[in-house]
């Protein structure tokens, strides 16, 4: 049954909301603090920004999160080591992107098992992008999902165009996603009200939710109901 995945963004040490992986728009609480509050859900995102973008790591508090819930963790996942010391420490699943598109993918997928991991087709202008969301792969979401069945447990599908906009996503993207392929899906990105939580759910989607959630959009006690 399709769930509600609370986010929580990592950078520099604290936690952060992102507007479409650039600009920061928040500060939120500590790391500790968030898990406090997400009780109760079955499983928490945590992505390490600066891991994704290059630019630094938070390995250190990943690890003591992963080690304390059950959580799937991103961002900088580009090597089977990595992604065994992850799921070795702790990480219910890791969350591969850039290495998705790199031979380095199938020893990711020998070294943890296909079902811990989860690939992510985040989608700009109606292309995935890796590195962080800066460079574009010339291919749709829908287009390469049947190329990596039996290979992973599930998709996260970041709408980036939406994200962190707050105003609203793309349900028949996420449709159409939907039917192409039977694997678990994750929709992320720009999801702002209840009816589209519900309607994703509906779809048999899994929804991550981050802005929403830290503006106070959308309501925690709210989510756990649905």
């Amino acid at each position: 049954m399709a769930a509600v995945i609370p986010c929580i963004d990592l950078q520099r040490g604290g936690v952060v909301q992102l507007v479409q992986g650039q600009r920061k728009a928040l500060d939120g609480p500590d790391a500790d603090e968030m898990l406090r509050r997400f009780e109760g859900f079955p499983e928490i995102q945590v992505i390490d920004l600066d891991a994704a973008m290059g630019v630094g790591e938070n390995a250190a508090l990943v690890e003591r999160l992963a080690s304390t819930a059950r959580c799937r963790v991103g961002g900088g996942v580009r090597s089977a080591e990595r992604a065994a010391q992850l799921v070795e420490r702790g990480a219910h699943r890791v969350i591969v992107g850039t290495a998705a598109f790199q031979p380095a993918f199938d020893d990711i997928v020998a070294a943890v098992g296909p079902d811990r991991v989860i690939v992510a087709l985040d989608s700009k202008h109606g292309q995935v992008v890796v590195e962080g969301w800066a460079r574009g792969v010339d291919v749709a979401a829908d287009e390469v999902m049947a190329s990596f069945t039996g290979r992973c447990g599930g998709f996260l599908c970041t709408l980036v165009d939406r994200e962190g906009m707050l105003q609203g996503t793309d349900l028949d993207w996420f449709m159409r996603l939907r039917h192409a392929t039977t694997l678990p899906i994750t929709a992320a990105g720009g999801v702002t009200t209840l009816d589209e939580v519900r309607a994703l759910l509906h779809l048999d989607i899994d929804v991550a939710i981050g802005m929403a959630v830290y503006t106070g959009r959308l309501s925690l006690d709210d989510l756990r109901t649905l």
